[in-house]
């Protein structure tokens, strides 16, 4: 014979049940920039692509992914441009990234300004 709810749900010592709420976790990714660790919410995700240079050397272009929905392998950065100064000084893109050769990064330079005057 069941006495309790708490018996009922596996509690032997028949206390009452307390429910909580559940924190969901949040992807947390780290800054190639200054490689400090924070929510994906607050990085913006970049990604490489591939373009002709026109003289026949392939150039890979590094541009940002706010939507975060561009194929590919991404990496993460904070959207200041103390962050990203500090990852081209690091040659930071290649690695995280996982490409070679020539990387333009000025399609990610015009973002962050424009975010920058915008804001």
């Amino acid at each position: 014979m069941v006495t309790s709810a708490g018996e009922r749900f596996g509690d032997p010592t028949g206390a009452a049940v307390e429910w909580t709420e559940v924190q969901h976790a949040q992807p947390i990714r780290t800054c190639i920039g200054c490689r400090k660790r924070e929510l994906a919410a607050g990085l913006l995700r970049i990604v490489a692509r591939k373009s002709d240079t026109g003289n026949g050397a392939p150039a890979v272009m590094i541009v940002p992914d706010p939507r975060r929905r561009l194929p590919g392998r991404g990496a993460w950065l904070h959207p200041v441009s103390a962050c990203l100064n500090a990852a081209e000084r690091r040659r930071a893109f290649g690695r995280a990234l996982r490409v070679s050769g020539n990387l333009d990064i000025s399609a990610l330079e015009q973002y962050l300004e424009n975010r920058h005057e915008h804001s």
